[in-house]
């Protein structure tokens, strides 16, 4: 069973992360199949859009953990936060010249949510929540949300969520400006769908002369944000906060901070 599923749809085409026995949680392999699908769909004329979506009752969950544990500092300090893949699929992503949709069809969790502050359009299922868990987990922010959570939920509330690590709901995912619209979850695929057809009936040149211009207005300010935040990640990780957080989940128990 592949790991990515890859569906090309006329003028678009869907990726769907199919890991759905860990809550199609990033591994590497994941990583570089994801970027890889969306290196070559820049590469084609004959795709307009790309849509993003996940199997089962996950989204993603983030970065696999289970990974993330039987890695080491020392292994790390030259790719940043999450293993050698990550840097492939977000420098893809973050610089990527068609439009991207993301399908929300549950839970999105660490790079789950984070990619969306790089995708151009997202719709949510009604049911499905988001989360930023990097400070429970002993580390920071990844794929520039340090400097884009701010700009798209406000100082405020962006905050909030990178501090705590509290859920956002559907609902408020549209509010602060994360998703375009919730919709029930078995009308989602059928309404992101719809939109990714009108979007790609519309002469690919532009769409791409459009979505570079776009890009080229924050790209340096991202790179920018991502470097500090691999610099701060790969100082953290492997830290006693980091493997207390980590080996609570394993352990499915709530991490105890205290003694740190």
């Amino acid at each position: 069973m592949a790991i990515l599923e890859v569906v090309d749809d006329a003028r678009v085409r869907v990726l769907t992360l199919n890991r759905p026995e860990a809550l199609n949680a990033f591994n590497d392999e994941l990583y570089h199949a994801a970027g890889a699908a969306l290196e070559e769909a820049a590469e084609r004329a004959d795709i307009a859009c790309v849509v993003i979506t996940g199997t089962g009752r996950a989204f993603s969950a983030g970065q696999d953990l289970a990974e993330m544990g039987r890695l080491s500092a020392a292994t790390r300090t030259d790719f940043g936060d999450a293993g050698p893949g990550f840097p492939r699929f977000l420098d893809t992503l973050a610089a990527f010249g068609k439009p991207v949709i993301a399908a929300v069809n549950g839970i999105g969790v660490g790079i789950g949510m984070t990619m969306l502050l790089h995708v151009d359009l997202a719709f949510i299922a009604s049911t499905a929540r988001l989360r930023a868990p990097f400070v429970p987990l002993g580390v920071v922010p990844e794929a520039a949300g340090s400097l884009l959570m701010p700009v798209v939920m406000g100082n405020q509330r962006a905050a909030l969520k990178l501090y705590t690590g509290d859920w956002i709901t559907a609902d408020e995912a549209v509010e602060c400006g994360l998703a375009l619209r919730a919709v029930e979850p078995d009308e989602l695929m059928n309404v992101t769908m719809d939109l990714a057809r009108r979007i790609a009936k519309m002469p690919v040149a532009s769409l791409s002369a459009t979505k570079r211009i776009v890009v080229e207005g924050r790209i340096d300010a991202v790179r920018a944000a991502r470097a500090r935040e691999d610099r701060a990640f790969t100082g953290m990780i492997g830290q006693p906060a980091n493997m207390e957080a980590i080996a609570a989940f394993l352990e499915k128990r709530e991490p105890d901070f205290s003694r740190l």
